[in-house]
């Protein structure tokens, strides 16, 4: 039995507020809607009846890709007819939350006799036949297998699932936990998609006021540069679960006010402590639920945050380290500038102010991942942007590393080529402007000219500072992670060495491209002035060595294994404060104030977290942090 059958709320512990929300609470959710509105994250009516027209035709498609499949297994043409094959959509669509141009998150569901080879085999190749498509790529190997595609200027993300059907009827619902049965993992992982989006709206207690909130979250996620699963941050599954589990704890409060609570609590979540709208379900079927004591790799997971409908899953089994301390950072800032929002020394538009990371940091890292086709290199670049996440623990490994920062997207380039030392310049990330000005029709007709498709992905590197009394420059190794790395990648099946590339090297702040910044956005160079000795001093000071590569050998003896064990007991306020002393770009960091000091009594309550969340975990390993 769920915890919203046996009490009279919504959630696995009572809720730490039912007051009505406050005049000034209501004011700032006028603002607050009024400043979302601004940012364009309402999408028109046109584009709403495009995406409607869309989802038709595609749902249309997936009963051709089931019948064409069927007859080729044997089936009569009345059999494949009536093998079906239909398409749920959940992620921010589903949820009522999507904006302008985002995309839907399609799931195909398909009888037993289509396997998932079809479904990127025929299906794919299907979707790419279809009038108004411009992009297909299919990624098999990633976590939860994807087919991404834009159709009519519609971005889709594809899944599929297999049941253990003959057929699969229009009037096919997914709440029957017995239609897991008999599927694997990545199955089970695909029909959750829909099965958590329809338990999360069942469990908030004002569905209207959770998407309003949850609206700000995405949009505040996504200007932060902490939005992306992949990349290891927060989908936004994960956040919609945070947004929901605030919901229940003020179930009647409104947007404004549910905001503020977000920030406060999630800021002060005692991590591992795990997030939960409902307790735990066990069933009957022979599939994985997330317990931690149980499964050594759930009780890995830094942040869990866990899915409602069964099997419970983990949502952030993407976390690491660095972006734990990255994505509580901006928890920190959130709740002191809503804190002012609620007290009218600030504007919600503050809250939404675009990232630093390319001002952040003094050095970075750059992955650029390159082929010589568009459509080859979306499937390589997304193969290593799913595989950036493990160069990041890698270097969390590394020996005076405070952490390392991924960019939540990658920049993708065409360069026209003349030659082949400017194919292999442009490869290794060496972009001269007389390639970057030059067009398509400026190497037609010539020989031996071609266009190089890259990706270049970001890592800002945070290093600690230089202890006191040292002298001379220092050297920091990352040529296991790296060459770890690029040997992980290359083992992708369809690897080819002769039409892709893979290179990783480090920048300074000062050489990082012009495409990585707005106009007007990237700072002016200073000059430094000779002749003063402190200068001088100053700058051999901050000077560093990185090694990348020695000789595209690792000097660690375990192949297995970097020198350095990870320093998993570094706080977050320790290297918040090192970060303060002095950033690794040399400026000072603010640090911001305890958000409870300010919050005035009569509008807003510095709550007291809820302890209880694991309740119907077995957490004997991971109890709440004191």
């Amino acid at each position: 039995m769920t915890s919203e059958n046996q009490n009279s709320y919504l959630g696995v512990t009572p809720p730490i507020s039912t007051s009505e929300s406050s005049p000034r609470e209501k004011e700032v959710t006028i603002t607050l809607m009024e400043e979302l509105r601004r940012q364009n994250t309402f999408e028109s009516e046109e584009e709403a009846k495009t995406r409607e027209i869309v989802l038709g035709r595609v749902a249309a498609l997936v009963k051709r890709f089931v019948k064409k499949v069927s007859m080729d297994r044997g089936l009569s043409e009345a059999a494949a007819t009536a093998a079906g094959g239909k398409i749920f959509t959940f992620g921010s669509y589903r949820l009522g939350v999507h904006g302008p141009g985002t995309d839907i998150d399609t799931l195909c569901v398909v009888p037993k006799h289509v396997s998932r080879e079809d479904f990127f085999d025929v299906f794919e190749p299907m979707l790419k036949e279809m009038e108004g498509v411009t992009e297909v790529s299919g990624v098999p190997e990633a976590f939860v297998p994807v087919i991404k595609a834009e159709i009519t200027g519609i971005p889709l993300d594809f899944l599929m699932a297999r049941l253990a059907l003959s057929s699969v009827p229009d009037n096919l619902t997914l709440k029957d936990d017995n239609l897991l049965r008999s599927l694997d993992e990545r199955c089970v992982r695909s029909l959750n998609g829909s099965r958590v989006i329809d338990e999360i709206l069942r469990l908030v207690p004002n569905v209207q006021v959770f998407r309003d909130a949850l609206r700000c979250i995405k949009l505040w996620a996504q200007k932060r540069a902490i939005y992306s699963n992949v990349m290891g941050f927060l989908g936004g599954v994960a956040w919609a679960l945070l947004v929901a589990r605030i919901c229940q704890l003020y179930p009647n409060a409104i947007a404004g006010a549910i905001v503020s609570r977000f920030f406060i609590i999630m800021y002060q979540w005692s991590w591992p402590q795990p997030v939960l709208l409902k307790q735990i379900e066990e069933g009957p079927l022979q599939v994985r639920v997330w317990n931690p004591k149980l499964y050594p790799a759930d009780r890995a997971h830094r942040m869990p945050i866990i899915t409602p409908a069964y099997p419970a899953m983990c949502a952030t089994h993407n976390v690491t380290a660095s972006t734990q301390m990255i994505i509580t950072d901006e928890f920190k800032r959130g709740a002191e500038i809503v804190d002012r929002v609620i007290v009218g020394t600030a504007e919600w538009s503050e809250l939404f102010a675009k990232h630093d990371f390319f001002h952040r940091y003094r050095y970075y890292l750059q992955v650029i991942a390159s082929t010589g086709s568009a459509e080859l290199q979306l499937k390589w670049s997304g193969t290593v942007e799913s595989r950036l996440r493990q160069l990041v623990m890698k270097l969390e490994y590394v020996d005076s590393l405070i952490l390392a920062h991924p960019f939540t997207k990658g920049f993708d380039q065409v360069s026209y080529c003349l030659s082949e030392e400017e194919v292999h310049a442009v490869a290794q990330g060496e972009i001269s402007d007389a390639v970057a000005n030059r067009k398509k029709e400026d190497i037609e007709n010539k020989e031996g000219a071609r266009a190089v498709y890259s990706t270049t992905f970001y890592i800002g590197l945070a290093i600690e500072p230089k202890p006191a009394g040292a002298v001379g420059p220092r050297k920091l190794d990352i040529s296991y992670p790296t060459t770890e790395f690029t040997k992980l990648v290359k083992m992708w099946e369809k690897f080819d060495e002769s039409t892709m590339g893979i290179v990783v090297r480090h920048i300074k702040s000062s050489g990082l491209p012009d495409n990585v910044f707005d106009p007007g956005e990237r700072p002016a160079k200073t000059v430094q002035k000779r002749g003063k000795v402190g200068s001088q001093v100053n700058l051999r000071k901050e000077k560093q060595i990185l090694i990348l590569n020695k000789g595209g050998k690792s000097s660690n003896t375990s192949p297995d294994m970097p020198n350095k064990r990870q320093r998993s007991s570094q706080s977050i306020s320790d290297v918040s404060s090192k970060l303060t002393e002095k950033g690794s770009n040399g400026v000072a960091t603010p640090t911001l104030p305890v958000v409870s000091e300010a919050l005035p009594a009569s509008d807003v309550k510095s709550p007291q977290l809820p302890f209880g969340e694991n309740v119907s975990v077995a957490t004997g390993t991971i109890t709440a942090q004191s």
